[in-house]
């Protein structure tokens, strides 16, 4: 995974595991990686992923059984897209409108671009 210089590392990492879960990836109620393959994966320190999984656990989005390991929640999915949606209209909305008014792009031309974007890297959902 390459990593972003604008957010830490954990965040991007708790991002892609919200994506997995989002995607049926990771299903709820099931196994995630553990902390020692998850860094492997992603090629970070354990440490990293341990304060993910904090992160992600505090959000109540994964949880921990012990002598199991990690599992996604069961209403993880919902979680996810609060969490993401709130900091999304928050931290990045804003940019993306003041955006769209500086190079003159309308609602009707924003709304066929998404279209063709769902289309394109989403095929079969939705």
């Amino acid at each position: 995974m390459e990593f972003k210089d604008k957010q830490a590392i954990y965040l991007q990492i708790a991002d892609y595991i919200c994506e997995q879960i989002l995607l049926g990836k990771w299903p709820p109620g099931e196994r995630i990686p553990s902390v020692r393959d998850l860094a492997a994966m992603m090629e970070v320190n354990p440490n990293t992923v341990m304060r993910t999984y904090d992160f992600l656990q505090n959000k109540e989005i994964i949880f921990n059984k012990r002598g199991i390991g990690y599992s996604a929640d069961e209403h993880a999915n919902e979680k996810i897209l609060a969490y993401r949606k709130e900091r999304f209209l928050t931290n990045e909305l804003p940019e993306v409108f003041k955006n769209l008014y500086l190079l003159d792009i309308g609602i009707d031309e924003l709304y066929s671009l998404y279209q063709k974007f769902i289309e394109e890297m989403y095929p079969l959902t939705k």
